[in-house]
C-alpha cells in the first residue's frame, strides 16, 4: 500500500502528532509513539492496517 506523492515518488515514512510509521506493502509499521501517547491510542486513531512488533519506544527529541 504505497502512496504516490510529489512527482511520482513514493511515501516511505509518515510522521504525525501521534506516531512515526513506516509505509510497507503490508500496512503501516509503528516505529515510535509521541510522549504520553499509548499504543492503544494509536490503534484507535488509525484506520489502516497497523503492524506492531515488540515494545514501541517514545519519540526522542
Amino acid at each position: 500500500m504505497y502512496t504516490s506523492v510529489n512527482r511520482g515518488k513514493l511515501c516511505k515514512k509518515v510522521v504525525t502528532e501521534l506516531a512515526v510509521l513506516d509505509v510497507t506493502p503490508a500496512g503501516f509499521k509503528l516505529l515510535e509513539r509521541a510522549p504520553g501517547v499509548s499504543v492503544e491510542d494509536i490503534i484507535k486513531a488509525t484506520e489502516a492496517d497497523l503492524i506492531i512488533e515488540g515494545e514501541i519506544p517514545e519519540m526522542q527529541f
